[in-house]
Parts: structure tokens; sequence; C-alpha cells
């Protein structure tokens, strides 16, 4: 969804986030969603206010059909939208789902053209970054045909990430946007953050009745691939109230999509009753259906019971289709002691793998309880005294009882009960309203949530020692970006110096931690603990001889200096302690790894 101000009159700028202007900073923002125009059926096309992200791959015949206009992306490269999300039951091996989901996957997909996931060898395949540009060219077409005389590269533009979201994936996320025609200035903002400033918008200055010094609010984002976890604490600076994000959890891979499957399950429990067995695209397939018989279940005004069919396979169903009935009770039930059981703030996620050999797909998580998952976040970063606020986020909190129940688990690991915060009635679509509510504060003033990078991060340096035959030689961590740096922001990195090597290929070893908040920079871990420290993808490159008397392959003494640009990436310097060669790496990921960093003599 994409979140407005105002729509422009003729012959003015739109009244963009950077141009609008309230009386006060409590003041609301009068925001709303723009339509945003998509096929929802071959040869039928509409408006809706969200646009599903979903990506159908059509075959050649169907193209002509489902094209949205002649200013979108062509519906040979992929249709998004609607149609795409209703396609995903009836041809599942066409259609991309869960691309952010991919983009954060170090193992495959990020850049690599393997989606739809294990589809046949004839289906065309995508890259996750692929489908991301093809997602927001789609918005910047929508964009184009509603304000024709206000170009979006000349828009004060923010675009939302998941606040698990890596460096890689947020430098994938910026490639894809600059190519899908966004100015190189847009920002991004966390999810989870927007949220947050859509309650704080809304709320007309009452939020400064509800939160005060020392209270800490916990924002719970389930979307449709991922849980998003992030711990906000309310503080006074001189007379100020002042909001600082303290933690953000790791990217965790439950969700929407989990829940989908549960209840697929479920229902092909009750077809195999019937004497139906499933073949694999019909359980693709219905695990699709599930979507959609879920959301209308547990709208609020949504029927007690509702159908799920899928297409019929065997000889004597060719053409038929078979079906089957979910009522709200035990969607809901099911749905409740699957993913929020009832659990103690000690406990933890349960990590269980049937096999050693594993799908080198998605990496789900083993325990889909989102209540562990929430108890774990809250015992390694609430420090700063008990949880006093909740604020929900995602269409799955549209159910009464998943919100009820996940207040109620969380009140009971505290004195106190927890006050819920927030419109139940914009589960779907605060994000886009908190986008442009930040943006209107960064640029006409207003409360601001502070914090920095949500994570500190760490060189792996392999250490000097005798060599043992088939053992590698251990590596130490030095902490080269603390926790809660600011964007924007650089610092030098003290300590002993270290060598790199140059001309000649090597691997760069990067690590982070979400909980390590009292790290400086310069900090060194001897021992890298594998439940503190998690590695991020390497950089693989050849960093190039600038000076003639260095041989390649040498060591090149150096010290480093950070910095944290706008865009949450970080940046690395090494300067030569012998000469004025300078060497940047990006921390990033991309398909040709000796693009991933540069050399810049001096600089």
């Amino acid at each position: 969804s994409v979140g407005l101000p105002d729509a422009p009159t003729d012959g003015e700028r739109p009244a963009g986030p950077s141009h609008a202007v309230s009386r006060n900073r409590d003041e609301p923002l009068d925001s709303h969603l723009l339509s945003i125009t998509q096929c929802v059926d071959a040869g039928q096309v509409e408006s809706r206010t969200s646009l599903p992200s979903f990506v159908y791959l059509p075959r050649e015949s169907e193209s002509d059909s489902l094209q949205v206009g002649s200013d979108y992306p062509l519906a040979a490269n992929g249709v998004v939208g609607e149609f795409a999300r209703s396609q995903a039951a009836d041809n599942p091996q066409r259609v991309i789902v869960a691309a952010k989901s991919w983009l954060c996957h170090t193992k495959l997909g990020r850049t690599e053209a393997v989606l739809p996931w294990q589809s046949p060898a004839d289906i065309p395949k995508r890259s996750a970054v692929q489908c991301t540009e093809q997602i927001l060219k789609h918005l910047v077409a929508a964009w184009q045909e509603n304000y024709p005389d206000h170009p979006i590269d000349q828009q004060a533009v923010t675009l939302t990430v998941p606040a698990s979201f890596d460096p890689a994936a947020r430098d994938l996320t910026r490639q894809a946007a600059i190519a899908a025609g966004l100015d190189e200035q847009f920002v991004l903002l966390e999810e989870p953050q927007a949220a947050v400033y859509r309650y704080l918008s809304a709320s007309g200055g009452q939020w400064r009745n509800e939160l005060h010094p020392g209270d800490n609010l916990l924002v719970v984002d389930v979307g449709g691939g991922t849980t998003d976890l992030t711990l906000v604490t309310i503080e006074a600076n001189d007379g100020e109230v002042q909001l600082r994000r303290l933690a953000v959890g790791n990217h965790v891979l439950v969700g929407g999509d989990n829940m989908d499957l549960a209840l697929a399950h479920h229902a092909a429990e009750k077809l195999r009753h019937d004497g139906h067995d499933l073949d694999p695209w019909q359980s693709t397939s219905l695990w699709h259906a599930c979507r959609h018989a879920k959301e209308t279940l547990l709208q609020t005004d949504g029927p007690e019971t509702t159908s799920v069919s899928i297409l019929g396979r065997g000889s004597s169903l060719i053409g038929s289709s078979l079906t089957t009935e979910l009522n709200r009770d035990e969607v809901t039930n099911l749905l409740i002691e699957g993913f929020f059981p009832t659990c103690e703030l000690t406990d933890r996620p349960q990590r269980q793998t049937s096999s050693g050999f594993q799908d080198i797909g998605l990496p789900f998580e083993s325990d889909p309880a989102i209540t562990r998952q929430i108890a774990a976040f809250l015992g390694d970063h609430l420090a700063a005294g008990p949880l006093s606020h909740v604020l929900y986020n995602g269409g799955v909190f549209q159910c009464d009882a998943i919100r009820h129940r996940v207040t109620e688990v969380i009140s009971g690991w505290f004195d106190t009960p927890i006050q819920v915060v927030g419109n139940h009635a914009e589960f779907d679509s605060a994000v886009a309203h908190g986008a442009a509510a930040y943006s209107h504060a960064k640029h006409a003033g207003g409360i601001r949530i502070r914090g920095g990078t949500a994570k500190a991060y760490y060189i792996g340096i392999e250490t000097a020692g005798l060599a043992i035959p088939g053992a590698p030689r251990p590596i130490r961590a030095v902490c080269v970006a603390p926790q809660g740096m600011e964007e924007g922001s650089q610092t030098d990195v003290p300590g002993e110096q270290v060598g790199v090597i140059v001309g000649t290929p090597a691997k760069f070893r990067f690590f982070e931690s979400t909980t390590r908040g009292d790290d400086l920079a310069g900090t060194r871990i001897d021992t890298v603990p594998a439940d503190e420290l998690r590695e991020s993808e390497p950089i693989e490159t050849s960093l190039e001889v600038q000076d003639e008397s260095t041989p390649e392959g040498s060591f090149v003494p150096v010290t480093f200096e950070s910095r944290v640009t706008e865009l949450g990436m970080l940046e690395l310097s090494c300067h030569s302690v012998d000469s004025d060669q300078t060497w940047q790496l990006a921390f990033n990921a991309r398909s040709d790894a000796t693009s991933a960093s540069k050399a810049e003599a001096g600089a």
C-alpha cells in the first residue's frame, strides 16, 4: 500500500510528505491510500487500495489479456497484484510468493533466478530482487497514472522494509527501487516503526497520555511470511518525551503463510476422510486456497463457515473440483493453539530437525509458536524495566480472539496488565499511513523514534598461529559498528592493526548481533559465540593493488573506519598504515561478487 497526504491539485506539486503542513506536531496527518490499478481477472482491470505482493508468470497466450495498461510493466514479465494472488490456488507453479523473505535468504534466491521455487523446468524463473523491482515498477506506474504532472522521482518517498532486513537485503531493495524509477534520495523505514508513527500521528496527541517516561512498547508485526518484533522505550530529555528503539528481533520466518499451510493440512485431512488423497500440486493449491478462507473467516464481520475448493486431478475428477467446509471456531482454535500457545517468559522456541538433510528453500522456523518467539525476544532485550504497552500490526490481528490471546499471555509475564495501543481497524494499512507520517515528521518537524542501527556489526579476523592439518585457524571478531550507530554517522575503529590481503581473491567475513548492545567500536571477541553472533554472507573479491611496491597476495596493515549510510548500509574503509592506499567494502550482496567492493586510492 502507498500512504499519501491530501491529493495534489492541478498546477501544484503534490502535497507529499515533505510539503504537508500541520498546525502543530500532534495534529493528525490527513493521509489516504492511493488507488492502485491492477488486473483482477483475465481482461478485467480494477483499482484497489492495496497491491498483493504476488507475481504470476503467465503463459505466452495469456499475456495480452492480462496487460494492465500501456504505462505499466509488460504482463509477459510477470503480473503483480490481485490476479496473481488468485492464481496461487489454480496455478501455484507459476506464482512467486514471499519475495521479501527470499531477499533475506543468504543461501539462494536473492539474485539467482530460482523462483517460483521448485517449479517445473519449462516455467520461466525470476530472482527475489527482480520480483521486488517488478512490484515497485507497478506502484510507480500507479502513481504516474494518478498524478501524471508530478513525477515520482521528484517526490519525498519512504519505502518500508521488515525491521529484520540485513544490510544486504536493504541494498538489494535500494537497487530494485532505483531501477523501478525512484530517486536515489528515498528513505527506508522499518515496518514496525511505521506502525508506531501511524499510532502517534492518528492519536492527535493522545499518545502523550498513554506513554510515559520509563514505559516500554513492544511492536508485534505478524505479516504474510515473517514475524517482526521491535522494542521501543519512552524517555525524558530536558523535559521532552522521546522514543528510542531498544532492539529488533531476528528475521523470524513464521507468519500468515504458515497459518495457511496449517489450515491446508487440516482441510486435507477432511478431504482424505472423504476418500481424496491429494498430489503435491493439489496440496500447494489447497495451501493458497486456505489463505482466502482464513482472511474471510477472521475478518470482523466474516461468516461462520466458508468452503475451500481445488481442482480435481484424477480421471474421474477432471473438470470437477474437490470441496470441503471450514468454520470460524475450528480455524480460530487451530491458529491460536498452534501459533499462539500459552507459555512462560522463560520458554524458548524448540529447535527440532527430523533429518540431517534439509531442503535449501526458505529456512522456516521449526517451532511455529509466535508467543515463544516473543518470550525469547523480551528475555534477550528487556532490561530497562517491565513491558507496559503493546502495538499489534498485520492482518492476522484482525481476529479478536488471537489478539486477546497474545495480550493475555504477555500480561501473565508481568505484575501489571499490558495496555494495548493503536487502531484495530488499520492492521493492513497502518504501515502505509505511518510511512507518510514519518516523512512528514522528518521534513516538517515532529516526534521521531531514535535508535540507529538495530544490530552490532563485526568483521571476522583469522588469528595467527601454527598450522594444524585439517583444522582451520580460529576466527576472532572485532566490532566495527556498535548497535545504535546512527544513520549518516561514521567512526574510527580503535585497536591493533590488521592485515588485509590484496591482489588476489579473498573472502571477507562479517558477523552481526542483536543481543550485544554494550559492545563499542573496537571491542574484540576472541571466541565467536554462536548464540550471540550470526555470520552474514561474506564478500568474496580481490582488493586492487594500488601501489606498485606492494606485491600481489601480500598482507597490508590497515586501520578501519566505518560509516552507516542513510539507508542503513555499512561501509567499511580500510586505510593502509604505510601508504595512502584505501579500500572500501560495502556490506552488501550482488550477483557479481567483485562489484560488492570498491577500491579508491586516497579517498
